[in-house]
């Protein structure tokens, strides 16, 4: 009889592939191995909750699922584009302390 395999991945009521026993996405941990060049040694010194076990099934997970994770991956990446893009310009602290100052001296003469 053949004996079950533990994988330590499963799919969340989106459908999003998570690491068994965490809230950690399996691309979170490619996107590192991806974009840092980092080994499964180093994501583990990275998510110290994380066993090797755990990463190695991520990775594996992701490679028996690439095409579907990279359209998600940059599903993900098109929507921080697109939010960036329609953001409004962010003030810097002295910008907001000068803009604060002219107020409050308005309001003084006022």
């Amino acid at each position: 009889m053949p004996t079950p395999v533990l994988s330590h991945v499963y799919l969340d009521d989106q459908g999003v592939a998570r690491i068994e026993g965490t809230t950690t996405r399996v691309i979170q941990v490619v996107l590192d191995k991806i974009s840092q060049g980092w080994d499964a040694d180093e994501i583990r010194a990275q998510y110290p909750y994380l066993s090797l076990g755990q990463i190695h099934s991520a990775l594996a997970y992701y490679y028996d699922h690439q095409e579907e994770l990279d359209a998600e991956i940059e599903r993900d990446y098109q929507e921080v584009e697109r939010l960036r893009a329609s953001a409004t310009r962010q003030f810097t602290r002295r910008e907001l302390e000068e803009r604060l100052k002219r107020q409050t001296g308005a309001a003084k003469s006022g």
